[in-house]
C-alpha cells in the first residue's frame, strides 16, 4: 500500500460509508474520526455498518467546532493511529465524509509513488498573500480566540476588540513563521511523523489551540519546519465563495469536475445521485498521467463571484446601489491605460502606435521620471518629466496631459512599480479605458534569471500593490471601462485582446491584427511560479499557466464590414 486515508465524519453517514468502502476496496487503510457531537446510537450504527472491513479503524473522538482546535486534534489522533497501525503507509491523505473521489484510487496511488518525498499542502505566508476572508489574517496568530465564532459571536467580537484596545500581542513560538492554506493535505509519513513527534509539540499545540481556524494554519506552518520537499497545492479540489464558505457541488457540476483532473473534490451534496454515479471515472477517460488542473474551474468560479458581487452592467442591485462621485468623465477626452502589456510584449508601445496612430507614452507615473512618448523632458503644455512635480498633484498632471493632447488618443503604461496615487482617478473616470493583465509582473522577474527565493519578496510586494489596484478597479465606485484578465488567460488568446484594443482606439480606421508584437520568452514560467509557491509566496494573480501556453495562430486579415448610407 502506498498511502492511507484519515477521514473526518460528522454527518451523512450513508455517503461516508460509501466513501470508506471506496478507499478500502482500492487497497487503502482508513482511520475514521467521528465528531463527538454525534450521539452514541448513531455512532454505533455507523461503526457496525463498517464492521466487515479489516483495514478500517475508529479513533478517539473529539468535539469539532468550526474554527476551533477540535479539527486539528481529530486529525492528530487519527493520523497517529494510522501510522502506528499500518507501517507500510508512505503518504497520509486527509479527507472528509463529504469528499467525492473523481479518479480511481490506483491513479492517486501511482501519482504518490512518483512523488515519494513530496508533501502536497497549500502553505502561504500571511505576510505575502491576503489569503483569508473575514478581515483577520496575521491577527489570527497575534490575538487569542477562546470563544466560538458561530455559537459565541458576541463574546468572540468583544474579546477581539478588547485585545485590540489593549494592544495585546501574542508571540509565535521560536522558529515558526505563520503560514496558511487549505486544510486538505497529503503528507509523507516522514513529515507527518516529525510533526506529531516533535519535542516542542506541546508548546506548538498550546499556541495553536488559541489561534483562529487552526486547521488552516497548524500543519501549513509546521510542515515548513520538517518537510524536505513541498508542493504548495492541495490534491483535493475545494472552492470557497466570497464569504469564505465552501461551495457545494451538485449534479450539474459533473462536466466541470471531469475537466479538472483532480483526484478528489469537496464538498459534494449528499443527495447528488448523478455525481456519485458518475465518479470516480475510469483511467481511460482521463489523459495519461494527467496533472490536476483547476484553471478552468477557477475562472468559472471567479466569474460567478464577480457576477454575484457586481451584477450586470445597466442593472441595479443592492450590492452596487448608486453612490456619489458620478462625474461624466474626469478627463477631457477618452484615453487608454495598459497594465502588464509591456511586460509581455517589450515593444508594445511602438507596435500600438504604428497601428492606431495614437500617442502611446511609457510609464507616466514611474518612480524615476515621466516617460513621455516623445522622450523629451518637457511635453506639450509645459509638463515636466520631473516625478516630484508630477506627484505634487498627480490628478491634475494627468488632466492637463489629456487636455493638451485631446486631438489624439492618449495611451500610457501603468504597473505596480509605479506611483499609485492616481489609481482612484483612473477607476472613477468614465473617459478611461483600462486594460490589465494581472500577474504580468512575474515575467520580468522570471526573465531576470534570479531564483524564486531571491525574487520572492519583490514578487510579494508587486502582487500586494497590484491586488490593491484591482480592488479599486472592482469597487462599486469605479466608472471606467475596465478589462481585467490574468496572465494565463491572456497568453491563451492574445490576438483577440489586441484586436479589441485596436478597434477601441482606431475604430473604423483600424485593421485586422495579422502580426503580433514579439512576445517575451516565457518558456519555463509555470515552473518558476510553482517555485514561488513552494517558497511560501502564492502568485494567485497570474492565473494557472500551463507548461505549454497555447497561443493561437495569427489570424488572416479579414474584410471589415462597412455601412452604405441611405440617400
Amino acid at each position: 500500500m502506498s498511502f492511507g486515508v484519515v477521514m473526518l465524519v460528522h454527518t451523512a453517514f450513508d455517503r461516508a460509508e460509501q466513501m470508506v468502502r471506496h478507499w478500502v476496496y482500492g487497497g487503502c487503510p482508513v482511520v475514521v474520526h467521528v465528531d463527538a457531537k454525534v450521539d452514541q446510537p448513531a455512532y454505533d450504527v455507523f461503526k457496525q455498518a463498517l464492521g466487515d472491513l479489516e483495514n478500517v479503524l475508529f479513533c478517539q473522538r473529539h468535539r469539532c467546532e468550526w474554527g476551533g482546535w477540535g479539527l486539528v486534534a481529530a486529525s492528530q489522533t487519527a493520523a497517529t493511529l494510522l501510522l502506528d497501525s499500518f507501517p507500510d503507509v508512505r503518504h497520509v491523505y486527509l479527507a472528509s465524509g463529504a469528499c467525492l473521489p473523481l479518479r480511481p484510487v490506483t491513479e492517486l496511488a501511482d501519482y504518490l509513488k512518483a512523488h515519494p518525498d513530496t508533501d502536497f499542502i497549500e502553505s502561504a505566508t500571511t505576510a505575502d498573500v491576503p489569503w483569508p476572508v473575514g478581515g483577520l489574517d496575521r491577527e489570527r496568530f497575534t490575538l487569542m480566540f477562546p470563544f466560538s465564532w458561530k455559537k459565541q459571536r458576541w463574546l468572540f467580537d468583544r474579546f477581539v476588540k478588547l485585545q485590540q484596545l489593549l494592544r495585546y500581542r501574542r508571540k509565535m513560538p521560536e522558529g515558526l513563521v505563520p503560514h496558511m492554506g487549505s486544510q486538505w493535505w497529503c503528507l509523507t509519513r516522514q513529515t507527518l511523523r516529525a510533526i506529531l513527534d516533535d519535542p516542542k509539540r506541546g508548546i506548538y499545540d498550546r499556541f495553536f489551540k488559541l489561534v483562529w481556524i487552526p486547521d488552516e494554519s497548524y500543519y501549513q506552518t509546521l510542515v515548513r519546519v520538517h518537510a524536505t520537499r513541498i508542493e504548495s497545492r492541495s490534491l483535493t479540489l475545494a472552492k470557497f465563495d466570497f464569504q469564505g464558505k465552501p461551495h457545494i457541488f451538485y449534479d450539474d457540476h459533473t462536466a466541470l469536475l471531469m475537466r479538472s483532473g483532480c483526484f478528489v473534490a469537496r464538498k459534494a451534496w449528499p443527495h447528488a445521485e448523478g455525481l456519485y454515479q458518475s465518479f470516480p471515472r475510469q483511467t481511460t477517460e482521463f489523459l495519461p498521467n494527467q496533472e490536476p488542473n483547476t484553471a478552468t474551474i477557477d475562472r468559472i468560479f471567479a466569474s460567478a463571484v464577480d457576477r454575484r458581487l457586481r451584477g450586470r452592467h445597466g442593472l441595479f442591485m443592492q450590492s452596487r446601489f448608486p453612490n456619489r462621485d458620478r462625474e461624466n468623465g474626469l478627463a477631457a477626452a477618452p484615453y487608454s491605460v495598459f497594465q502588464g502589456f509591456d511586460d509581455v510584449f517589450p515593444d508594445f508601445a511602438t507596435w500600438l502606435a504604428k497601428r492606431t496612430e495614437a500617442q502611446v507614452h511609457g510609464h507616466l507615473f514611474a518612480r524615476d521620471r515621466v516617460h513621455f512618448a516623445s522622450g523629451d523632458t518637457i511635453d506639450r503644455g509645459g509638463l515636466s518629466d520631473s516625478a516630484r512635480l508630477r506627484d505634487y498633484n498627480a490628478r491634475m498632471f494627468l488632466t492637463n496631459l489629456i487636455w493638451n493632447g485631446r486631438e489624439t488618443h492618449q495611451c500610457f503604461q501603468f504597473g505596480p512599480a509605479d506611483a499609485q496615487d492616481i489609481r482612484w482617478m483612473l477607476a472613477k473616470d468614465t473617459q478611461a479605458r483600462i486594460w490589465v493583465i494581472s500577474g504580468a509582473w512575474a515575467v520580468p522577474l522570471f526573465l531576470s534569471r534570479r531564483s524564486a527565493s531571491e525574487v520572492r519578496a519583490e514578487a510579494a510586494r508587486l502582487q500586494g500593490i497590484e491586488h490593491k489596484f484591482l480592488n479599486v478597479l472592482r469597487s462599486s465606485h469605479a466608472r471606467a471601462r475596465i478589462q481585467i484578465m490574468t496572465l494565463a488567460e491572456f497568453v491563451e488568446a492574445p490576438t483577440d485582446v489586441l484586436q479589441a484594443i485596436i478597434d477601441e482606439i482606431a475604430g473604423h480606421r483600424g485593421s485586422a491584427v495579422t502580426e503580433l508584437p514579439e512576445m517575451a520568452n516565457i518558456a519555463g514560467l509555470p515552473a518558476f511560479l510553482q517555485d514561488l509557491k513552494n517558497q511560501g509566496m502564492h502568485p494567485f494573480l497570474t492565473g494557472q499557466l500551463s507548461d505549454k501556453p497555447a497561443i493561437p495562430a495569427r489570424r488572416q486579415a479579414a474584410p471589415k464590414p462597412y455601412v452604405i448610407g441611405r440617400k
